[in-house]
């Protein structure tokens, strides 16, 4: 759990560097998440949890960790034997809906990653289109969208009427 830990740290620290991160910064955090390879479930559920509350010019960053910690496990393990991929693309529409919050310019990179993950088939087509579909604002198939925290019930009252009596 120790690896894990380690990982988390090398991930929130991002928060500390103004983007776009440096390569080296990139391989720091890489290397940490295949060290916790033992504790793959949790790195990569704290690398979604990062995508979900980070700051929107930081989603991206953190899709560029998915891309890393894939493609270095594929490199290292090879294909049959990675187990990020498979994880990562258990939750990848809400982790998408996430991303797609990033500022509209970075939009692009979020395109260009899924260009180069269909073209070296790092996801099936079946993953990787709704994805890109989402990118054109096609929404997901059968998926609720996200509510955010903050949306609070509208009351339609006029100040100083009940609410029993603003239907009348």
């Amino acid at each position: 759990m120790e690896a894990v830990k380690a990982f988390n740290n090398e991930l929130y620290s991002l928060n500390e560097y103004k983007p776009p991160i440096s390569k080296a910064k990139m391989t720091q955090i890489t290397k940490s998440g295949i060290k916790a390879i033992k504790f793959y479930k949790h790195v990569v559920q704290s690398v979604e949890k990062f995508i979900q509350k980070c700051k929107p010019e930081y989603k991206v960053p953190g899709l560029y960790v998915i891309d890393s910690i894939v493609r270095q496990s594929r490199h290292q393990f090879g294909t049959e034997k990675d187990v990020f991929a498979p994880r990562f693309s258990k939750n990848i529409i809400p982790t998408f809906q996430h991303l797609y919050r990033c500022p509209s310019d970075d939009k692009s990179k979020i395109v260009r990653v899924l260009n180069l993950w269909q073209k070296n088939a790092v996801f099936k087509s079946d993953i990787i289109q709704p994805l890109l579909d989402m990118a054109a604002g096609i929404p997901p198939p059968s998926v609720t969208p996200v509510m955010s925290s903050s949306a609070a019930p509208v009351n339609n009252t006029t100040p100083g009427q009940s609410e029993n009596t603003s239907l009348l």
